[in-house]
């Protein structure tokens, strides 16, 4: 395509590079620029509009014209436009907030930390496990477990603990022979012939004590798991899998960071998505959803427990010595504690748990489409994965971009969503109402179609 000189297009591929972009593809096909937003919608450039069917990045709960939020940061861009917690200071927006995430943890916590993205947050969580460990005396106990499939930030600590190859390939990741990898516990996918779904969730929480044994449980600092694996692909637990995966990590003594970046405040119907799944922390990651995204701020929780460890080996080293120059900025920190304000006042839970059988039903129309070979979701947060074969569990051959395909027809149709591989992700923002939620799958609906004409004239399907 080419795009007239100097304009914003031309201006974009020159000047701009795009994470999570196919960089050579961009120069051809150049960017969508989003001019504006109202509601669940966006609209580019041109005009067209756009029902965001992912809420942005999984993170816009309140939509794109919240004017309360944009009242916080305007007053306190004109009380206080910035100032940090290192050496004994702080804000007041900053104590406010710190303050009401503790009151509103799923399980007993001590304290946050805070920063500016999940990543950091999984960063600093990792760091607080090494710390943690040579605090009580078991300098030997740092390896983390994640699992096959997960997704946990793009920070060099962050992105080892991810499970993603596009996440790794050429970045010389993972950098760590800390980082170990344990069962995606998508039961749908990964079952054994006739395997029912408890006795999946028991051959996962086996294995995973099979891979700490061999390790050796005293190298073994800590699991992470995020209640459902969101990048990865939507993926939902098997039943009982949680209950089985925390006796196992209770019976060796292993810390368990709940990564709740995606399923944090309200999006599984739940404030929390620990509560969903019956989890037990004792450290919470958390971010997107905390100020809907209008400003960048996320959260580490950890229990007491690792606190008082923690403050103890800090005044014998002098200081702890960790933190970012925005942590706990208190333009964003006044963000976060109106949107967390919002979510109350306007029951934006009970909301959520209306809407989402609007939601998983209409979705689920779609399992016997000829491309669809699983729905599943929990919530305001679900997943189409496209299949060649439903019956015998056969995917599609990753060359054959099928999910890319999927992804560009629907913003040809007004929706935006993210394909995950061949996983259809969607997401919308928690305040969606019925009919765009009907206008949703009405415009999936068309994609799927376009996709499958599509998919018969490259020989995909028969």
């Amino acid at each position: 395509m080419k795009f007239t000189p100097n304009s914003p297009e031309a201006r974009d591929i020159a000047y701009h590079l795009h994470g999570q972009t196919n960089l050579k593809e961009h120069e051809i096909r150049g960017p969508t620029i989003i001019r504006s937003g109202e509601g669940v919608r966006v609209f580019d450039e041109t005009g067209n509009e756009y029902i965001e069917g992912l809420a942005g990045l999984w993170c816009v709960s309140l939509g794109f014209d919240e004017p309360r939020l944009v009242e916080a940061a305007k007053r306190q861009l004109e009380i206080l436009p910035y100032y940090h917690s290192f050496a004994h200071k702080t804000a007041m927006p900053t104590i406010d907030l710190a303050e009401k995430l503790i009151n509103i943890s799923p399980v007993p916590m001590s304290k946050v930390v805070f920063q500016n993205s999940g990543s950091e947050a999984v960063d600093t969580a990792m760091k607080m496990v090494w710390y943690y460990h040579n605090a009580i005396g078991k300098t030997e106990k740092k390896k983390i477990i994640s699992r096959v499939n997960a997704y946990h930030g793009t920070g060099i600590a962050s992105a080892s603990l991810t499970s993603l190859a596009r996440m790794h390939e050429a970045f010389d990741l993972p950098i760590t022979d800390r980082v170990l990898r344990t069962d995606c516990p998508h039961f749908f996918k990964f079952r054994i012939n006739d395997e029912t779904e408890e006795e999946f969730a028991t051959r996962c929480a086996d294995n995973l004590e099979k891979l700490i044994q061999k390790e050796g449980s005293d190298t073994i600092g800590a699991f992470i798991a995020e209640p459902i694996m969101g990048a990865g692909g939507v993926i939902v637990p098997a039943s009982s899998y949680f209950e089985k995966i925390q006796k196992v990590l209770k019976s060796y003594n292993i810390l368990f960071i709940a990564d709740e970046v995606i399923c944090g405040f309200g999006r599984t119907g739940n404030m929390w998505g620990c509560q969903t799944f019956n989890l037990e922390p004792d450290m919470i990651t958390c971010a997107k959803a905390l100020s809907s995204s209008y400003l960048p701020i996320s959260a580490l929780f950890i229990n007491d427990k690792i606190y008082e460890a923690v403050k103890e080996k800090s005044g014998e080293v002098g200081v702890f010595g960790h933190g970012y120059t925005y942590s706990g900025h208190p333009v964003p920190a006044a963000v976060a504690l109106e949107t967390l304000k919002i979510y109350e006042d306007r029951d934006i839970i009970g909301h959520v748990r209306k809407m989402a059988p609007i939601l998983q039903d209409g979705l689920r129309l779609f399992s016997q489409h000829a491309l669809v070979g699983e729905v599943r979701g929990v919530g305001l947060i679900a997943a189409v994965e496209l299949m060649a074969d439903r019956e015998k569990v056969v995917s599609f051959e990753a060359g054959a971009k099928v999910g890319p395909r999927l992804q560009a027809l629907a913003e040809e149709n007004g929706l935006l969503v993210r394909a995950m591989g061949d996983s259809i992700g969607f997401c919308p923002p928690l305040i969606i109402g019925e009919e765009d939620i009907g206008l949703i799958i009405e415009r999936f609906g068309k994609t799927l179609d376009a996709g499958l004409e599509w998919a018969h004239r490259e020989g995909l399907v028969t």
